[in-house]
């Protein structure tokens, strides 16, 4: 039988290999587990074969519970911000938050619009907008910035469709319904933070850097109404969580109710959302639709790849017995959500996505749970939630979307550090105690 200090050692060293291979060597995240899964199996002295089967089912059941979700929540987001329906969303919460308050209307903004859509996507399609309006309204460029990123950056880490969070439920085992719903009352605190230090700190720093405006607007395109954009978003949100409510965990429906849970099961409510999307571009041109759905079905697969091989490493941990090697030496049952917030934090420092934090982390969670007293039902949605608090921290310069954000508004280096790097702290940390607070009313 293997000891548990050398399958500690081959965990460490798989986990290595992860951070070495994506943050030193910018080798696709993909291959990263792969070979991590390999070095963890052979760790083991678990055949070959067996690896591989491990690897193969751990891939497949990934992709049969978030291939669907994946590729619909991709496509919803890019037609969204191809029909313009992001700006229209955009200037609306504008317009009534007012300009006495833009940071503020800017961090609602990228948190509605970040729903749908990644968070560097979304700050690319927004960057123009968001500087026009630091022009108009006098505002420093790294306040709106950071209000803009944090935004966008709450509900990236906690909410699915996003697909770190997407596939830690689906690994971990956890209803989408309700992980949306808490997820997006738990983001709020996170972006009131980052939008708070982002004001403070940001008015304090003097920041070189010009405040024109980006046109990324194409003149030609007919905006959708306020309700046609915000409706995209607002239908499955409110579709899954009816669903979620009034059909709990493994009750049969009938009547009614199973017409909700058809049409509140993820897949397809994302589905409606993108007919939804369809129906808000104008001008209609069959080649420019069938560009953007081909850009957001490609776009899926990358993210595919990486979480069925997130799916695929979890399954060689599970196969090795960890979480018994685990319980024997560590007393995991008084760290609770601690060590989750922990586990992802160390690897998001350390190799800069979020995404590949978070996988990695809930496949060594799975085997954990028990162990943590977090088996049951409440108890995975607190483990992916403080996995999520966990992926906030810190994003700093190994992180892309640290870059985009610099990059877009020609930020510094040590602004960046010093506002956004810090906002990312204390997001993550408000965050957990958000999961904390909520672990004593479940």
């Amino acid at each position: 039988m293997v000891s548990f200090y050398q399958l500690l050692l081959f965990l460490l060293l798989g986990i290595a290999v992860i951070v070495l291979l994506t943050a030193r060597f910018r080798v696709h995240p993909f291959f990263a587990l792969m070979i991590a899964s390999l070095i963890v199996g052979a760790g083991a002295e678990i055949p070959i074969a067996e690896v591989m089967n491990a690897m193969k089912e751990g891939f497949g059941n990934v992709m049969k519970s978030l291939g669907f979700i994946i590729v619909l929540g991709t496509t919803l987001g890019v037609l969204l911000e191809q029909s313009g329906s992001t700006t229209v969303m955009a200037n609306f919460i504008l317009k009534k938050i007012g300009p006495k308050y833009p940071a503020l209307a800017i961090s609602i903004t990228g948190f509605v619009v970040g729903l749908p859509i990644f968070c560097d996507s979304g700050f690319i399609v927004l960057s123009g907008l968001n500087l026009s309006l630091a022009r108009r309204t006098g505002t420093r460029v790294v306040v709106m910035a950071v209000s803009l990123a944090t935004g966008l950056y709450s509900v990236h880490c906690l909410v699915p469709p996003h697909p770190g969070a997407a596939a830690a439920a689906g690994i971990i085992g956890v209803d989408y319904g309700r992980l949306i719903l808490i997820g997006i009352c738990i983001a709020i605190p996170a972006m009131i933070i980052g939008y708070l230090y982002a004001t403070v700190v940001g008015n304090r720093i003097p920041v070189p850097g010009n405040n024109e405006a980006i046109a990324n607007e194409n003149p030609q395109r007919k905006l959708p109404t306020t309700l046609s954009a915000f409706l995209p978003v607002l239908i499955p949100i409110i579709l899954i969580a009816l669903k979620s409510y009034f059909i709990p965990v493994n009750e049969k429906a009938v009547g009614w109710k199973s017409l909700l849970a058809a049409i509140g099961e993820p897949s397809i409510a994302l589905a409606i959302g993108v007919v939804l999307a369809l129906k808000t571009i104008s001008p209609w041109k069959t080649d420019s639709i069938n560009k953007w759905l081909l850009e957001a079905v490609e776009k899926a697969g990358g993210i595919l790849v990486i979480i069925g091989a997130g799916g695929a490493f979890g399954a060689v941990l599970a196969a090795t017995n960890i979480g018994g090697h685990f319980s024997e030496v560590l007393p995991l049952a008084s760290l609770g959500i601690l060590f989750p917030f922990l586990l992802t934090s160390l690897l998001k420092t350390a190799q800069g996505s979020s995404t590949v934090a978070i996988i990695t982390a809930a496949s060594i969670i799975l085997p954990l749970l028990p162990s943590l007293g977090l088996d049951s039902s409440d108890g995975k949605l607190l483990a992916v939630l403080s996995m999520g608090a966990g992926s906030m921290m810190i994003s700093h310069a190994n992180d892309a979307y640290f870059w985009v954000i610099a990059k877009f508004e020609k930020l510094e280096m040590k602004t960046m550090l010093q506002v956004y790097s810090v906002a990312t702290v204390l997001m993550g940390l408000t965050t957990l105690l958000m999961v904390y607070i909520l672990s004593l009313l479940l």
